[in-house]
């Protein structure tokens, strides 16, 4: 009812002439909003390209300002029909501040975004690679900061006691202490991580609880996708605090296995085996030169073991493999052309006489 009370006294109050003046506040407004946007806006964006920082501001304040104008437009013919005694003009006011509020909150929300050039910048400035989780932490920090300020500069405005808040929090600071040791501690932890780098984003890590590929990082926590295609929450209060081997950045992948092959083996033909299998490493351009070992190193019970220790280049999993696989069939073509067997399972039977009868004695042998 009041509503409609307020509709019928402004309908008797204002004469047309009034609402045409209104109508053209709003209308230049929306006008100088289009003009601004269209030509304005974008001859400074245009002139401001080498300056990507001044540009990136602009683009992100566009829309809120698009938005402000016809606030204001709306604003200023609302208060030119309203009379100034009128108690809704303080309503009126009020609303239009938080919008203004509201609005710039949004403009430095979308320049805060973590792909923006100024904080890009910043990565830049502090040596930081696409891979670094610190930028996007960052803006998602910054972005919960614009949204405190916000909700609390808006409130402040319609009267709300901040103050009131503080003392209470203040009174109950011991528990709020307590309820909020782990939710800092995982925040704590994040920030640990990030500066530390043990781990970017899309590494492949290994902890005593997870294994997989790190996907992003939050205040409280870090999100690694499984080999499982599962994705794991891992506080990071306790990532922090555990060893972490990250495969991502090996330089080489290792390569270590004894090959078993028959006890009755040939000598020379072995110790030319071995030379060959040695220097087909070294030839391999997979290999990595620094550190190759092919030595006949174990005497079995039921095989010869010859040592292999060497690192392939690369350190993608599919690729590692292929090259092993190449490795393994070269091993066995030497192998073949030198007349060298691998053990195998096998068992051998001797027979011997004891005072005219026939006996037999037998011995098994396994291989690997």
């Amino acid at each position: 009812m009041r509503i409609m009370d307020w509709i019928v006294k402004l309908s008797e109050r204002v004469s047309w002439i009034e609402l045409l003046v209104a109508l053209g506040i709003v209308t230049m407004f929306w006008l100088f909003r289009k003009l601004f946007t269209k030509y304005f806006f974008a001859i400074v964006v245009q002139k401001l390209t080498r300056a990507e920082h001044a540009a990136m501001w602009l683009k992100g304040f566009e829309r809120p300002l698009r938005i402000f104008f016809s606030v204001t437009g709306l604003y200023l013919a609302i208060k030119y029909l309203l009379p100034s005694p009128w108690s809704i003009n303080i309503s009126i006011d009020r609303l239009y501040r938080s919008a203004s509020v509201i609005l710039a909150g949004w403009g430095v929300y979308n320049v805060s975004a973590s792909s923006s050039s100024v904080l890009e910048a910043i990565s830049k400035r502090f040596g930081l690679d696409e891979t670094s989780m610190m930028i996007p932490f960052l803006s998602k920090l910054i972005r919960f900061i614009v949204v405190v300020l916000i909700i609390t500069l808006v409130g402040a405005e319609w009267g709300f006691s901040i103050n009131g808040v503080v003392a209470g929090m203040g009174l109950g600071s011991l528990a709020v202490a307590l309820a909020a040791k782990d939710t800092l501690g995982n925040i704590f932890g994040g920030v640990v991580i990030i500066l530390e780098k043990p781990f970017s984003k899309g590494d492949w890590i290994l902890t005593p609880d997870v294994e997989g590929m790190v996907e992003d990082i939050t205040f409280r926590s870090t999100q690694i996708r499984t080999f499982a295609d599962a994705l794991v929450i891992v506080p990071n209060a306790t990532l922090a605090a555990q060893p972490i081997t990250n495969w991502s950045k090996m330089e080489r992948r290792r390569v270590s296995f004894t090959l078993g092959v028959a006890l009755d083996s040939d000598r020379e033909r072995l110790q030319t085996a071995v030379t060959r299998i040695e220097n087909m490493l070294i030839a391999h351009e997979a290999i990595h030169q620094k550190t190759i070992m092919v030595k006949f190193r174990d005497f079995n019970e039921s095989s010869l073991g010859i040592f292999m220790y060497f690192f392939t280049k690369t350190t993608v999993w599919a690729e590692y493999l292929t090259v092993w696989q190449e490795i393994n069939l070269a091993i066995m073509q030497i192998l073949e052309e030198e007349g060298i067997k691998l053990a195998y399972p096998a068992q051998r039977v001797f027979l011997e006489e004891k005072s005219g009868q026939a006996g037999f004695q037998a011995s098994r042998y396994e291989g690997d």
